[in-house]
């Protein structure tokens, strides 16, 4: 049985099947159409709708943009549902939708009222209009009839002149129904032919596992559920792990940050960018804001793609997985999992705990992707790379890279070349040529093999001159502070 509000209704859902989609329920059995399916892939952000929930206080609601096209039904507990029709109140337009009228917004208005759930959920998140915000929280809606700047203009508008909406009247109310709710039983839900368990905390889980080796494990489902939508293959058993609280946690430590695996991607930004800024900034470009919202750390790296932005990054890092199998864990290096496409180490019933990332905080770390589009995209090459200097030499070097080969690799040949050597340019050539040897890419769609080895080449370049430049700056600016302190 699953719980949730429907905008101020409370259901309670007790036969429906695990594999249905939050769109397709909302068509199918709600008959509610507003909410457009374009791509069901997670790409076109129609699909858009919003999931208000208690936050760590459960004193305030968060409302957060997810794709409907991509996510299963269970995700839905304990939450409340809010789609374009909810918006409105007495049939007066809500002000995101009062503002996209406005400015000339919409043309065929297919992908509209995806628009306008992405603004209400950056509106209900933002104190104002930021133009940077509005970009981020856009990304995953695509429009190919009015253009883009009708609708930024809709969002400043929306942002600068928001009014107390219904939503905000009934907080209190729409907590207290929330917080009453039950969390799910760990048996889940399920019809005559799939089931879906819900464990509540990481030693359900392994249990649960343990008794249902061949379930699959739902997260945010971001890519799992492309299997139904996109290959229209059932999912006879689930294990939802979006309950699993301890799962969720997220340490800070003296010397390391340790996220549970089923954190998601916006969550664990805050904590990834602190230390290392440009893990950060990869992340605004990991897929969309609603992918992100879903999707998370310990799915990115599970699923084995060679071109998940995460892994690389994570290994250059140094960063360590927990597996567990019951009530057995092990460590290993992130660099280990991977053995070849789409296969790893992990055994039977064994899953991701938890993700363990070392703090260095006197390396040299960057990151690149390179794609087609800045957002919402795949990679054709992903980068993470991170030097040890002392005294101008190398002395230690973790370089990884993704879209280079079946899984994330390391290219050792290029590390041997920059260990021990002085941080010049001319030890980054030797570098570049040592990558033909650590990897034979592989051409499709999205690259051929040759652009692939020569990105990665350039790469490694633009790395030196980035951080030699950077290092140039950074002891000018002593120098600079020096003097001035001298003649004070």
């Amino acid at each position: 049985m699953i719980q949730f509000l429907h905008n101020q209704e409370l259901r309670t859902e007790r036969n429906l099947d695990p594999n249905l989609t939050v769109l397709n329920y909302l068509r199918t059995v709600l008959n509610k159409t507003g909410t457009k399916e374009g791509c069901a892939s997670g790409d076109c952000g129609a699909c858009t709708v919003v999931l208000a929930e208690p936050n760590n206080s459960r004193k305030q609601l968060r409302y957060t943009s997810i794709n409907a096209c991509l996510t299963f039904i269970s995700a839905l507990h304990g939450k409340q549902l809010i789609t374009v029709e909810d918006l409105q109140e007495n049939n007066i337009l809500h002000s995101t939708q009062q503002a996209m009228a406005n400015c000339h917004g919409s043309q065929c208005g297919f992908c509209t009222p995806g628009f306008v759930m992405s603004l209400f959920s950056l509106q209900k998140n933002q104190e104002k209009y930021d133009k940077s915000k509005t970009i981020e929280a856009l990304s995953g809606n695509l429009c190919r009839c009015t253009g883009y700047r009708p609708i930024y203009d809709a969002a400043e508008k929306a942002c600068n002149q928001k009014a107390t909406d219904q939503f905000d009247t009934l907080e209190t109310t729409t907590l207290k129904q929330l917080n009453a709710i039950p969390t799910m039983s760990k048996l889940g839900f399920r019809t005559e032919d799939h089931q879906c368990f819900s464990p509540s905390n990481s030693d359900e889980l392994a249990e649960c596992y343990l008794n249902n080796p061949d379930a699959r494990l739902l997260a945010g489902g971001t890519d799992l559920a492309l299997e139904v939508t996109q290959f229209h293959r059932a999912l006879p058993t689930l294990i939802y792990l979006g309950n699993v609280a301890d799962m969720k946690n997220m340490d800070v430590f003296d010397n390391r940050l340790e996220i549970g695996s089923a954190r998601s991607l916006t969550d664990c930004y805050s904590a990834l960018a602190d230390d290392y800024p440009d893990f950060g900034e990869l992340l605004h470009r990991f897929a969309s804001l609603q992918i992100r919202n879903q999707g998370t750390l310990g799915g990115n790296i599970a699923n084995a793609s060679p071109i998940g932005d995460a892994p690389p990054l994570l290994i250059a890092l140094g960063a360590t997985l927990q597996l567990r199998r019951g009530n057995d864990r092990r460590r290993i290096s992130i660099e280990d999992y991977f053995l070849d496409y789409k296969k790893t180490v992990r055994q039977s019933s064994e899953f991701i705990e938890k993700i363990i990332i070392p703090k260095h905080t006197a390396t040299l770390f960057k990151a690149y992707k390179v794609s087609k589009r800045l957002d919402d995209d795949i990679s054709a090459v992903c980068l993470g790379i991170n030097l040890t200097l002392h005294n101008n030499r190398i002395m230690d070097a973790r370089i990884a890279f993704g879209g280079m080969a079946g899984i994330p690799k390391r290219a050792s040949h290029c590390e041997q070349v920059l260990t021990g050597q002085e941080f010049q340019e001319s030890v980054f050539e030797l570098a570049c040529n040592a990558l033909e040897q650590d990897f034979t890419p592989l051409s499709d769609f999205r690259a051929s093999k040759e652009y692939r080895l020569l990105i990665g080449q350039n790469l490694l370049r633009k790395y030196y001159l980035e951080t030699h430049a950077q290092r140039i700056n950074k002891v000018e600016n002593v120098y600079s502070q020096t003097r001035v302190t001298a003649h004070a």
